[in-house]
C-alpha cells in the first residue's frame, strides 16, 4: 500500500485532513448575524489557559466545553437578558424543562411554594410528579392572587405565578406578590410566555425569576423547542449552579433559530394583536359565547391591571360557550375549522385551536357550573377569512344544540 501523501510540513494528508479549515481567511466586513458554533469540545493555548478558562467559568461566561454553552447560545442569552431586563439567561431544552429547573433551583425538601392556580398544566403536574415525592409542599393559591397572605408559611421559599394566567388570562398584581413575597423571605417567579419579554416584563414589576417557552412567540414559527430562564443578579447564582451540576444546554441550532425569531417579534407581535382583537370582538356578539377571555378587552376582569403591567396582548384568546350547549356540538365546531389546526402549542404564525378542560386546568376557582373553553391562537392569516372560518364551524356545529 503506497505511503500518504505529505506536504513540506512532513504531515501526513490524513493529519492534515484532520486539522483542515478551522481558520479560514477572509477579507471584508462582518455577517449581519452572530456565526452559527456547534462545539462540544474546546481547546486552549495552554495547560494554563485552560486552568484559568475552567476557574473563572463559575461566575463568568467563558467559553470552555460545549455543556457550557457556545457563542451562539451567549448571544441568545443576551438577547433574552435583555429582552427580559435581566442579569443573565440560562438556555433549556423546553419550556417545561425551564420550570422544572427553577423549582429544582429554588426548593429543597421541606420547603413550600405557592403556585398560582392558572399555572400551565404540566407545572401542575409536577408538582404530583417531582414536588411531593422529594418533601416539597405546595399550596395553590387563586389566580388573581386574591388570598395569598393567608397562605404564606414560615417555610414558604417560593411564589411561582403566571400572569396572564394559561388558558383564560387572569391578571394578578405582581407587584404586590413581589412585596409579600419579599417581606416574607420568598422569591417570586413568574412564567412569562405570554408576554415574551415585549408585553410584559415581570422581573421589572418586582419578581426575581423570569421563565419562558421560547418554543413559542420568541422563535415564532413553531419549529424549535427551548425554555429561558432571566434573573436578577441576586438570584443568579442558585440557577446558575444546577444549571451546571445538570449539564443544562441547548442546541446552537436551536439558539439560532429562536435569535432569528426574535429579530422580528415586534412586528409579528402588532399583527397577532391586531387580529386577535378583531376576532374577539367578532365572538363577544356571537349568541352562541357565554365570555371571550383577552385582558385586552375592557369586559376582561383584569383588563386594569392589563393597561398598568403591558404593552399590549398577543394572539391568544379563548371563549366560553354558554353551559346548555353539548359537548358533541363544541366537538363539531373544532373539527369544522379549516384555518384554525387543531393542535397545542402556540406563538407560531398559523392558527391554532384546542379545547380546554377547565375543571382538569383550575382547583382553586370553581369551573364546574360553566360552559366549554375553546382556545384560539390568532395567526398572522388575514382576519375576515378567520372569522368566515369560525362562522363555518358555528354553522357546522349547529351550537345552540342544548345537552
Amino acid at each position: 500500500m503506497p505511503a500518504s501523501p505529505t506536504d513540506p510540513s512532513g504531515l501526513s494528508l490524513e493529519t492534515r485532513i484532520a486539522h483542515l479549515g478551522k481558520h479560514p481567511a477572509h477579507a471584508g466586513g462582518a455577517p449581519v448575524n452572530p456565526p452559527l458554533v456547534r462545539a462540544s469540545t474546546v481547546v486552549f493555548d495552554s495547560v494554563a489557559a485552560m486552568r484559568d478558562a475552567r476557574a473563572r467559568r463559575g461566575e463568568e461566561r467563558v467559553f470552555s466545553y460545549g455543556a457550557r454553552g457556545t457563542p451562539t447560545t451567549f448571544a441568545l442569552e443576551d438577547a433574552v437578558s435583555e429582552l427580559e431586563g435581566g442579569y443573565r439567561t440560562r438556555l433549556f431544552p423546553t419550556g417545561l424543562a425551564a420550570i422544572g429547573m427553577v423549582l429544582l433551583s429554588y426548593l429543597k425538601p421541606g420547603d413550600h411554594v405557592l403556585m398560582s392556580d392558572s399555572v400551565y398544566e404540566p407545572a401542575r403536574q409536577l408538582v404530583h410528579s417531582f414536588l411531593d415525592p422529594y418533601g416539597i409542599r405546595c399550596s395553590f393559591f387563586a389566580a388573581d392572587g386574591s388570598g395569598i397572605e393567608a397562605l404564606f408559611e414560615p417555610a414558604t421559599r417560593l411564589v411561582y405565578a403566571e400572569c396572564p394566567g394559561s388558558l383564560v388570562y387572569e391578571m394578578c398584581d405582581l407587584p404586590k406578590l413581589a412585596a409579600l413575597a419579599h417581606a416574607r423571605g420568598a422569591l417570586l417567579a413568574a412564567d412569562n410566555t405570554w408576554g415574551s419579554g415585549l408585553q410584559y416584563r415581570p422581573l421589572a414589576l418586582g419578581a426575581d425569576i423570569s421563565l419562558m417557552a421560547a418554543t413559542k412567540y420568541l422563535s415564532g414559527h413553531s419549529d424549535v423547542m427551548m425554555g429561558t430562564v432571566a434573573t436578577t443578579r441576586e438570584a443568579w447564582r442558585a440557577l446558575n449552579e444546577r444549571c451546571d451540576a445538570f449539564g443544562m444546554t441547548v442546541s446552537p441550532d436551536d439558539a439560532w433559530l429562536v435569535l432569528r425569531g426574535i429579530r422580528t417579534l415586534s412586528a409579528r407581535l402588532r399583527l397577532h394583536e391586531q387580529h386577535a382583537l378583531e376576532v374577539a370582538r367578532w365572538l363577544q356578539a356571537r349568541p352562541e359565547v357565554a365570555t371571550v377571555f383577552c385582558p385586552a378587552l375592557p369586559t376582561h376582569p383584569g383588563h386594569d391591571l392589563w393597561r398598568r403591567d403591558c404593552r399590549g396582548t398577543n394572539g391568544l384568546l379563548s371563549f366560553e360557550l354558554r353551559p346548555e350547549i353539548a359537548p358533541a356540538a363544541v366537538e363539531r365546531l373544532v373539527d369544522a375549522l379549516s384555518l384554525f389546526g387543531r393542535g397545542s402549542s402556540w406563538g407560531g404564525y398559523e392558527s391554532l385551536v384546542a379545547w380546554a378542560n377547565m375543571r382538569a386546568a383550575r382547583s382553586v376557582s370553581d369551573w364546574s357550573a360553566r360552559g366549554a373553553v375553546v382556545r384560539l391562537h390568532v395567526g398572522l392569516e388575514a382576519p375576515a377569512d378567520l372569522v368566515a372560518d369560525l362562522g363555518r364551524g358555528f354553522a357546522a356545529a349547529g351550537a345552540g344544540e342544548a345537552g
